[in-house]
């Protein structure tokens, strides 16, 4: 059932990257009082939007900041290069923060911990099969909010998306490659196989089922795959991007071997080599699971890719990348 909450009550959102902008957006939406945190102190948010600065890793400082809040959610997400090295104790600050106040722990993820599936659709009761580092990694993450919530000690949720894209997702695998180049004209680079189904997460669809993962109690103590467009294959997807932008599409694919010679020059690009199984394969996740329990409000491919060209043709020169 649905918690009984109302618009006094403090949602504070660790995190201001794309998702945690897009979840921002949808609380106050909502008519939610909200509280972001982040490094800086500075972050683009709508106004009224409380924006508190400091390192979440010091837990002094992430106890003060999710002070008095009903629902916390983890949007944080280190530099790629950096995960193994920063996200543990990323999130266990943001843990001890919602520890601290009682409230309710709504924690963002992807779905690196099933490793390779040979195709197989993406469902949330797949084993943590992962043989990369940073799939290990996530299965541990999640592994540990599992069992603090089993524990007594927080009552949280999970929420997992697939590659997302939308407005502000620049560093993405449906990030600025493929928007400012498809507004360019130029060819967009992908990686792998283009003709095999893969799907992809919009950013504000993400935003919204992660809020309403917050208002649910039966949410609490399981995973959830979060509600994403149709399904297409990586080729169409692109078309379709082009399509929008009014030229016509161009492509260039990497391989793995491309992709391992990009890693000597590129410290991004070494560290994607692990994942690469991801785009060789069928890589199609299903959010049944969560639109029998909450229903879903989806927005359709095309749309979410129009909205998505709007705000890179808007912002296209915040990157040089295309």
């Amino acid at each position: 059932m649905a918690t009984n909450q109302t618009s006094n009550e403090l949602h504070v959102v660790f995190g201001t990257g794309p998702v945690g902008r897009a979840v921002t957006q949808e609380l106050v939406n909502r008519g939610k009082k909200v509280r972001v945190v982040n490094r800086s102190g500075k972050a683009d948010v709508p106004v009224g939007v409380e924006i508190s600065k400091g390192d979440v890793t010091d837990h002094a400082f992430a106890r003060e900041a999710a002070k008095g809040a009903s629902v916390v959610y983890q949007c944080t997400n280190p530099p790629y290069t950096e995960w193994v090295a920063l996200f543990p104790a990323l999130q266990a600050g943001v843990l001890e923060g919602a520890v601290s106040t009682g409230a309710k722990l709504i924690v963002m993820d992807n779905l690196y911990m099933y490793g390779s599936t040979n195709g197989k659709t993406l469902t949330e009761d797949l084993p943590d099969a992962a043989t990369s580092r940073k799939g290990a990694l996530r299965a541990k993450m999640a592994q540990d909010i599992m069992a603090a919530h089993k524990s007594g000690k927080v009552r949280a949720a999970i929420g997992r998306a697939s590659d997302f894209f939308g407005p502000g997702a620049f560093d993405s695998a449906a990030g600025d490659r493929l928007f400012l180049a498809a507004l360019a004209g130029k060819a967009a680079g992908v990686i792998g196989n283009p003709d095999l189904p893969h799907t992809y997460s919009f950013v504000p669809d993400i935003g919204k089922a992660l809020v309403t993962l917050g208002e649910r109690d039966e949410a609490l103590g399981q995973i959830w795959h979060l509600p994403s467009p149709e399904t297409v294959t990586t080729r169409e997807f692109v078309n379709r991007v082009f399509k929008e932008t009014g030229h016509t599409p161009r492509l260039q694919v990497a391989n793995k071997l491309m992709v391992r010679a990009m890693g000597l020059f590129v410290p991004i690009m070494r560290e994607f080599i692990e994942m690469y199984y991801e785009y060789n394969e069928p890589f199609i996740m299903s959010h049944d699971k969560f639109t029998k329990a909450f229903g879903a409000e989806v927005t359709p491919l095309q749309d979410a890719i129009r909205t998505t060209v709007a705000w890179f043709r808007d912002h296209a020169e915040h990157s040089q990348a295309a």
